[in-house]
This record gives structure tokens, sequence and C-alpha cells, in this order.
């Protein structure tokens, strides 16, 4: 599977982005929540009381200040970094300044700057942006015993590598039921993370090197929040698992982490045409830097920018407005990570499969109805409605292997020929994928602890904003496992108590996982390693409410994953 598709010629690309755009909109926005301000600035001095209470923690940097909600404390917008602005836009990021007094840390920083939404008036975000935020159980009257340190969860979120933040997640299940540090973290986005251009030679993929430099200060602080530093486990969802299978193949996160959760994305997942609208190109999360340089030279070009001298355009360039780099043209144009550079040396996807990748203890899954959520956006545009309407997808995107795909997935199998689309989708995208990048790791660590998952509760609260189409449940859609772990994402209705039993456990599942490499415990159904190399056990835990919602299931039988294995990408 190449990890790079052909560049589309400038009108071809303007139809597609037309196409694109309404769909990777809602979908960030869905995966994302409400921008929140900025911080506030850091007042001096700090009272004895709070150093006291655990609300004031010495960083490497500084004093920052906290608040105490109770049974937990929140830390947020510490900067990890530098921010990458004016000289510093488009280079690797630098450490912080040190600050004198106490810095004010109980306002979230602005996120980083987003896709722009259709009708915007102005940009959201900031480029001053490379903060994070740490949650910790608030001290209770018998301490830990001394020595005795929490895990450290690092949480990367999605967003298509267009949106998101990490104040978007509201940590303090994982924190307090789960007795851990959680921090999440701020990154460049778009083309202010993932741009190239000659003149930047073969410099790193940015957002994924600030992520790297959140994981270092994660090592330099951790304990002063109580953490193990030793004990770090990173996890993420769609482009933050991406992110995450990304550092398990670079040569410059070695150490950084001691565990990875991959929640809907791997290093092997990819879209085939027509997944996301009918004519939108094949998708790889990765692209070569020779890609990217191509399209930062034009770019250039097409922001005025000379392009005789390296210097001077890049001057130019790091003189434009943030308004004028964020457009939807843009910032679309730059979304994937560049390989060939010292922090991606291969493609990932090449990297995973000849087993080039660290040996950490893994956990990886996908939900049972991942790809209903990019269908259902795209019904009321292009609605599959017959037989002939699905088998024209399922030409568009297989050519001359549809009626192959077709008689492995008869439309009349399913409700409604649009579900029969999102299934074959699911299968051929996510869930077979997750389960070879399994695979992958199973041939070549074989003793490797690995974990494998598929969230299914098929009546999994509805993200806010998706739109309702007669005839289509969204199931167990991409993103819908979210409110099961961070209670602040928006959805059309609550969890119920049987959704909250399922979201405990899963808390506890992760968290155990984080503490000791493995999720079980002696009061959880047994969660069961995933041996995919074996034809006869390929278990992966399923995630459902009610009695007997979780138990073991062969997912790769189940998703067809042996047609698939067999047929050409």
């Amino acid at each position: 599977m190449s990890p790079t598709t052909t560049a589309p010629r400038p009108c071809r690309r303007a139809r597609i982005r037309r196409a694109l755009f309404p769909v990777l909109c809602t979908a960030v926005a869905l995966l994302t929540a409400t921008a929140v301000p900025a911080t506030a600035a850091a007042p001096p001095g700090a009272p004895h009381s709070a150093w006291q209470s655990g609300t004031v923690v010495r960083t490497d940097h500084g004093l920052v200040r906290g608040v105490s909600r109770g049974a937990y404390t929140t830390f947020d917008g510490i900067p990890y970094a530098a921010p990458p602005t004016g000289p510093l836009r488009w280079r690797a990021p630098v450490p912080a300044a040190t600050w004198h007094g106490v810095r004010d840390a109980t306002t979230a920083a602005q996120r980083c700057v987003q896709m722009p939404t259709p009708g915007a008036s102005a940009v959201l975000g900031s480029e001053d942006c490379l903060y994070l935020n740490v949650t910790v159980p608030t001290p209770k009257p018998n301490p830990k015993p001394a020595g005795q340190k929490r895990p450290v969860l690092v949480w990367m979120h999605g967003g298509a590598f267009l949106g998101g933040s990490g104040s978007d997640y509201s940590a303090e299940q994982l924190a307090v039921r789960g007795d851990s540090v959680v921090v999440t973290v701020n990154y460049r986005l778009g083309i202010f993370g993932y741009f190239g251009h000659p003149g930047l030679g073969s410099a790193p993929p940015f957002g994924l090197a600030d992520q790297q430099a959140a994981l270092r200060w994660v090592r330099a602080n951790a304990e002063r929040f109580g953490g193990d530093p030793r004990s770090v486990t990173l996890f993420g969802e769609s482009a933050g698992a991406l992110s995450i299978c990304a550092h398990l193949t670079s040569p410059t996160a070695v150490g950084l982490f001691q565990r990875a959760v991959l929640q809907s994305g791997s290093c092997l997942m990819s879209f085939p045409r027509g997944a996301l609208g009918p004519g939108t190109p094949a998708y790889e999360p990765f692209a070569s830097q020779h890609d990217v340089l191509t399209a930062g030279a034009e770019a250039a070009r097409q922001l005025g920018c000379p392009a005789d001298d390296g210097a001077e355009v890049l001057t130019c360039l790091r003189g434009q407005s943030t308004d004028r780099l964020a457009t939807a043209q843009l910032m679309q144009s730059f979304n994937r990570p560049a390989f060939g550079n010292a922090l991606l040396p291969v493609a990932p996807d090449r990297a995973w499969a000849s087993g080039r990748f660290h040996r950490v203890p893994v956990i990886l899954g996908t939900n049972h109805d991942e790809m209903r959520m990019f269908v259902g956006l795209t019904l009321a545009a292009f609605p599959i409605r017959t037989e002939s309407d699905y088998r024209a997808r399922l030409v568009d995107a297989f050519g001359p292997a549809a009626p192959a795909v077709e008689a492995q997935y008869p439309a009349a199998h399913h409700p409604t020929p649009a579900l029969a689309w999102a299934t074959v989708l699911t299968d051929r995208s996510l869930a077979c994928t997750t389960l070879a990048a399994g695979r992958a790791i199973s041939t070549h660590a074989p003793a490797l602890p690995l974990y494998g998952y598929e969230f299914s509760d098929p009546e999994a609260p509805v993200l806010t904003g998706l739109p309702a189409n007669q005839g289509f449940p969204y199931g167990a859609a991409h993103g819908f496992e979210m409110p099961f772990l961070f209670s602040s994402f928006p959805t059309e209705r609550p969890l119920t108590d049987a959704q909250r039993a399922l979201s405990d456990r899963m808390v506890d599942y992760w968290t155990d996982f984080a503490r000791t490499g493995n999720p079980n415990a002696s009061d959880a159904p047994l969660w069961p390693l995933l041996h995919p190399s074996s034809p006869l056990a390929r278990p992966v835990q399923s995630l459902a409410p009610g009695a007997g919602g979780i138990h073991p299931v062969d997912a790769y039988s189940a998703h067809h994953c042996s047609f698939w294995d067999r047929l050409p990408r």
C-alpha cells in the first residue's frame, strides 16, 4: 500500500476541496468542543496556603497555580514550548522561557489555529498555542506511600490534523477513578503544523514535533505532579491515534512513553476513492516529504512570495498574517504529516509492516460502525437510496473489484443501501486495517503485550451536530466512545445507567493498562491478549453496556477481513 496519492490538478483540486469542505468541517467540529478563552496574565506571588493545598506546583520553568475542583485539581495553559510565531513559525519547537513568581494556570490557553468554519468572520485560535493541561486527583488525608507515584496518561486529540484542542477533554474521570495524572496537549494544525517548502529542507512535521516536545516536558515534570515519568501512556483518537502510530515508528521518540493506546486510527488506515463523497480522492494519512515540499512551493507562489531565493521566500512566508494562511484551501492542503525526515525517516505504514516500531505494550481498537459518521454527514448531498446508487459508489471506490465487494456485501443483507456502504467502508478502512496493524505487532514482536477492542454500543449517544437521516442510525460510529472516557464531550443525551457502568469499566481498563501494561483486574471481565497472527485466536474485547456486553469477539471474521486481505489496494 503506497502512503502517497497523486496530487490533483489545480481545477480538480478546487472541486475536491469544495466537496470535502463541509464534511471535514463538520467532522472536525463534532470531534472538538467550543473554544475557551485565553489564559489570563499571571499575577505574581502566591499564598502559603495555596502551596500547601497542592494548587501550586514548581515546574522546571517556574511555579504554576491551578484550581482545586473537589476530588481533582487542574492546571491549565502551561507552556511546554515557546510560541511558534514570527521567526519561529515553521521551526521545530524550542523550550519555553522561564518565569518569575507564580503563573496562573486556572484557565485554558487558546487553541491552535483551526480550519475555518463556513461563514466565519475571524480565524479561530492563535499561533501562540503550545500549551498543555494537567489533571491530578486531589491529595487525600492518607497520602500514597512514600515513593509511590501515579501513572501518567498523555492525550493527543483528534480532528483530522485540522482542529481540536487539549482543553476540549475533561479528564477528571480518568484522574479520579483511575488514580492517575492526565495531560492533554495542544499541537500545531493544518498549514501551521504540516507545511513544507524547499527552503525548509527536510524539516520534521511540526505538529508531531510539538507532541514530542510535550512528552519531553512530561518526562521532566511528571514527578512534580505526583506522576511517574517512567510510566507514561500515550493515548489518542483518530488523528491522535495516527500521531501515536507515527511516534511508535519515530527514532526521535525513543524513551518518551512506555505504553500506547490507539483509538480508531492505525499506521495502516486508509480510505478508498469516494469514501467522503463521489469523486473524492483516496486518502492516506501520511505524505512524502517531496509531495509536501512541492505543495509548499506552489502555496508560496500563490501567496506572492518570490521563488528564486530560499531565505527571501521564507521571510515572505513568515511575514504573512495568520488570517491569510488559515484559509480552508491552505489548511486542507497541509494536514498530512510528512515522512522522509529525521522524525519520520520512512512511511509509517512501511515501518510498521516491516517491524520498525518501538516495543511497548499496545491497545488498539475501533468502533463497530466507524464510517457511519462520515457517510451520515454526506447523505444529504450524496444520497444512497437504491441498489443502483450503492453499486455506483462501489464502482467509484473499487473499480474492477466492485462486483466482488458487492457479492461480499449485498445490499439486500443490510437494512438500507446506505448502511451497506457504511459497513463496506468501516470494514475496509478501519476495522481490518487496525487488525492488520495488530498482526504486524504480533509477527515482529510476539512477546509484546497486545490488546484489541471494539466499542460496540449500538445505542451510544449521538454526538451533537450530526444530521438526522431517516433509516440511518449511527450506532457505534467514529468518535462515539469519547463520552465514555471524557465527560465534556457534547452529545444529544446523557449516558444511561448501563452506559455509565460501561464508562466506569472502560476508564478502569485504560488506567489499569497505564499502570501495569495489562488492562485486566480481578473484578473485571477478562480481556484476552490479541494474537492476530493465529487463525484460530483473534479475540478483541467487545465493549458494550448491559449484562454480558463486555466479552471477546472474533472481529476478524465479523468484518470479513480475510476478504479484504486478499483484495488488492
